[in-house]
């Protein structure tokens, strides 16, 4: 039940249309309920030839409880479609709110297709907990309770048999093959998001499964997923359809019941015959509102099943988790850590390890160490996109976890190692640094990071697929200008640019930069000399820092490192 505490607050918000809802749910049963228990009267009374005024007053009241029916269902359909459309778009907000903070680190915990799965699939299976879950057993318990009241007036036994066939049809048959496939539910979502995983993973490495010869044996394992998948929605399907089956077996036979029953007393004189037919179908009617029972544990333990996955995705983060609205200044700050200390999710070997640093405002910063040594973890640290486990880390003077994630964001100009491109053109990508720019400064960032052979209009495919790498590294660094911001943070910017285009680049962002906090994540050892302090990094631990003639003196790891750049340039 703690998994579904959210829908339940949900639905507490939408009380007005729940209760009428049940209202009109109840109206729609108990009028079905006398609308035969009538007919079957009326039946019996025309076979003794009454008068023909008393079958005109019985046939006048069938008449209005057959249009209170059919108003009450379309009022109890409008209401509660409405109240679940409303609830399930109120799902789809709260949901989005607690998983925006974690992106984009949620990526390096979750599948994207996974992922995928449980935004739209457990998300979307939630909009039945309402209709098949919550309400089905408050109005069928309503109308049975009022059902059996009723036949009190006839027969305690009769009254009895249906209170034994509502405690059979609408709890103990339900609650025992909820029990039996608890498991099977499980499945079916863990398979769906295996297959979604797959789908991905054909659809995002296409080309170079195709390259590589690998493209048969990538679909073999989609169609191993989807045919694992569609099994289990079979088994499902067959354990729903068996409790169906179990379900109106034991209704019909409480009817049976009933009839006997009331065969039995109208031979002894103790019931009017009369009555007879009006109760074997008032049993026969009342039990239609038990069906949804048969299905209950099915749609419980998917929502129950749905709601676990997107508690996993989203954990225990409330919602503005970062309530501090205090800003950061528009102008260049300082930045520092202590011992600070970072692990990813299932490594043992930590990413950064107890590493203190500072940053003062205004400065150049380089942080330069071999590949796996925790240079980009760092700055994604300092990005806020991921949070030191250990240590602190403090931004203007104050701890990091007093600053709101979006603010960083919005006071840094980022370039990382992957920037995504959206489709569609120049002009619309470089727009996102900002939305009050003219076209002459869009042309002016193009032509200073040498993409002045591109046009605004020009398109740009989903990912820039139809750019080359160089070209993404630099449309990403123009559009890092144009946002102009006073914090810098770049993560091997030019690494796919050649040695010119990349000395001109660095210019321009430097000449930019002059008066901000810049922070340069790079392999490449040259031009480091305008750096005010260079920081050395392995096996996410400092080595040592300082400027570049300090470590060139010191002749060591940064030394060492440098002469082994210049005998392979030699």
């Amino acid at each position: 039940m703690r998994d579904l505490s959210v829908m339940f607050s949900m639905i507490s918000r939408e009380k007005k249309d729940v209760l009428y809802s049940i209202l009109y749910g109840f109206l729609a049963g108990v009028a079905a309920v006398a609308l035969f228990a009538s007919s079957g009267f009326l039946v019996s009374k025309a076979a003794l030839v009454p008068p023909l005024y008393t079958l005109t007053m019985t046939i006048a009241f069938l008449k209005f409880i057959s249009f209170l029916r059919a108003g009450s269902r379309y009022g109890e359909r409008y209401v509660s479609h409405k109240a679940t459309f409303t609830i399930l778009s109120n799902m789809r907000v709260h949901f989005y709110k607690k998983l925006e903070p974690l992106a984009p680190a949620i990526f390096q915990k979750f599948r994207s297709g996974d992922l995928l799965a449980r935004i739209v699939g457990d998300v979307e299976n939630l909009q039945f907990f309402f209709l098949r879950v919550f309400y089905p057993p408050v109005v069928m318990v309503t109308i049975f309770l009022s059902t059996i009241v009723f036949t009190l007036f006839f027969s305690v036994y009769i009254a009895l048999a249906i209170v034994v066939g509502l405690i059979l049809t609408g709890f103990v048959i339900p609650a025992w093959f909820a029990y039996r496939q608890r498991n099977v539910y499980r499945h079916v979502r863990e398979e769906r998001g295996a297959f979604s995983t797959e789908v991905a993973e054909l659809l995002y490495g296409f080309r170079d499964l195709k390259i590589h010869q690998r493209l048969d044996r990538q679909e073999q394992e989609l169609l191993k997923a989807s045919d694992s998948y569609v099994d289990e929605q079979e088994r499902e399907s067959v354990q729903t359809a068996y409790s169906e089956s179990v379900n109106g077996a034991v209704a019909l036979t409480v009817t049976w019941v009933v009839l006997c029953i009331g065969a039995y007393l109208a031979t002894t004189g103790q019931l009017n015959g009369l009555f007879l037919a009006l109760l074997v179908l008032t049993s026969l009617t009342v039990f239609e509102n038990s069906t949804p029972m048969a299905s209950f544990h099915t749609h419980y333990e998917g929502s129950r099943q749905s709601a676990k996955r997107l508690n996993d995705v989203t954990g225990d983060q409330p919602v503005n988790k970062e309530s501090n609205n205090q800003r950061l200044p528009d102008s260049a700050f300082s930045m520092s850590g202590n011992h600070v200390s970072f692990t990813f999710e299932g490594e043992e070997r930590p990413a950064v390890d107890g590493v203190s640093f500072t940053i003062p405002r205004g400065s150049k910063t380089a942080v330069v160490g071999p590949s796996g040594s925790g240079k980009s973890t760092l700055l994604q640290l300092l990005l806020k996109v991921h949070q030191p486990q250990n240590g602190e880390m403090t931004i203007d003077g104050q701890s990091s976890k007093e600053v709101a994630q979006e603010e960083v964001w919005r006071t840094a100009n980022v370039v990382l190692q992957e920037n995504h491109f959206f489709y569609g053109t120049i002009e619309d990508n470089l727009r996102i640094a900002k939305d009050d720019l003219e076209e002459i400064e869009l042309e002016e960032a193009l032509e200073k990071v040498n993409l002045s052979h591109f046009n605004l209009g020009d398109r740009v495919y989903e990912k820039g697929g139809n750019l080359s790498g160089g070209e993404k590294q630099r449309l990403a660094i123009a559009r890092a200008m144009l946002k102009g911001s006073h914090l810098w943070l770049l993560d091997e910017p030019v690494s796919s640019v050649d040695s010119v285009t990349e000395q001109t680049v660095l210019r321009e962002v430097f000449d930019q930069a002059k008066e901000d906090t810049l922070v340069l994540i790079s392999h490449n050892l040259k031009g480091l000399e305008r750096m005010d302090q260079i920081i050395v990094m392995n096996e996410g631990r400092i080595e040592e820092s300082g400027t570049f003639d300090e470590l060139m003196e010191k002749q060591g790891y940064f030394y060492k490192m440098k002469q082994i750049e210049q005998e392979i340039l030699m």
